[in-house]
């Protein structure tokens, strides 16, 4: 079903996708962001509580005009762009101090909660990042492959949870505050999958005297920390630059697609103006060549001009450059041997007998 109002969605869709609308966009959550930062400090908030109130409503109408004009534009696909979702999720987080303050007064105790996860409203500069936008495809891209490996580090912190149960759980002479149990176990190998502190734990073991237990902390350290983790960051790696080069190369494609339709709109701008000129001579009786001219005097030295010929390409122009120089090398060593030509017939001149000159002086005379 057709709209009634294209040339005004057009417009609504020019203002979201200009440079001005997004520096106010980027600018407005900056500032609610330096905001909140000042109002964590009770004395500023006290003094200047009017001033954040309303800042407070200033963001959230510029907040809810932009999810309004998005909207507008295509209130279909929308709702596709995860985006989109995340804007209207922050939307959401937004009220719900203000309905919870309305329904349980200022007291409630949740309510510190909901102030706290206002700090989310960052997260609408993303949409804006092209950087943060490309990581966030490559962490998506990585899901499966990265649960993969969280999976196999799961099973191997399993067995070693386990085994280090009945090694040091022990509950005569052992290490109960590290290995008392599973969940305590689990919580000593995730310190020595991340290598923090675990000369600590492993000083807790040696005190007790297990004899394995430098064996078991040095293999769980090479297979969790070395592999697994080193795994897991190569991953990341691999993926984040396959995104950034499909990336890229998606911006190649559509500025091969922009200066297409901007050739395209040239050309069809340099056709009607020739069409003009046909009409023009029809009408006025002039010659084609005189209104030519004519459209020649109009012509700025900034006017862009598209030419297919193939005198234009560059390949021509680099040839014919060669054939020029190659020209410019022919000339020179010709005047080289007409200078040599010259310069021999003066020396043979030279050697020439008198007799034989003053006879040809002779022959001059008469």
């Amino acid at each position: 079903m057709a709209r009634n109002d294209i040339h005004y969605q057009a417009f609504v869709k020019k203002v979201i996708e200009s440079r001005v609308f997004e520096i106010i966009m980027i600018s407005t959550i900056s500032l609610n962001a330096l905001l909140m930062v000042i109002w964590t400090n009770y004395n500023i908030r006290y003094n200047l509580f009017r001033v954040f109130e309303v800042s407070e409503i200033v963001f959230v109408s510029i907040y809810a005009a932009e999810f309004c004009m998005k909207v507008y534009v295509d209130p279909v696909d929308y709702w596709k762009d995860g985006y989109n979702l995340l804007d209207v999720i922050i939307l959401l987080i937004i009220t719900i101090p203000y309905m919870l303050s309305r329904l349980y007064g200022r007291h409630y105790p949740y309510l510190n909660i909901a102030d706290g996860i206002q700090s989310l409203r960052i997260l609408k500069l993303i949409p804006y990042s092209i950087g943060i936008r490309t990581l966030i495809t490559a962490l998506g891209q990585t899901v499966y492959t990265v649960a993969s490996v969280l999976t196999l580090l799961f099973l191997l912190m399993y067995i070693f949870a386990v085994l280090g149960f009945c090694l040091f759980g022990v509950s005569e002479n052992g290490d109960l505050s590290n290995w008392g149990n599973l969940a305590v176990a689990f919580f000593t190998l995730f310190s020595l999958t991340t290598v923090d502190g675990w000369t600590n734990l492993q000083k807790h073991l040696d005190q007790r005297n297990f004899g394995l237990s430098r064996a078991f902390t040095i293999i769980f350290i090479l297979l969790a920390s070395f592999i697994f983790l080193s795994m897991f960051v190569g991953v990341m790696i691999i993926h984040t630059e396959d995104s950034i080069k499909k990336f890229e190369r998606e911006r190649m494609q559509e500025r091969h697609e922009t200066l297409m339709e901007e050739k395209q709109m040239i050309l069809k701008r340099q056709q009607e103006e020739v069409d003009r000129l046909l009409q023009a001579q029809k009408n006025v009786g002039k010659n084609f060549s005189q209104l030519v001219e004519n459209f020649k005097k109009t012509l700025r030295h900034s006017d862009p001009m598209v030419l297919d010929d193939f005198c234009t390409s560059l390949p021509f122009i680099d040839i014919y450059l060669s054939t020029l120089d190659n020209q410019d090398s022919t000339v020179n060593k010709l005047q080289e041997l007409y200078y040599e030509i010259v310069n021999v017939l003066s020396l043979i001149l030279e050697d020439l007998p008198e007799e034989k000159s003053e006879s040809f002086e002779r022959l001059d005379e008469r």
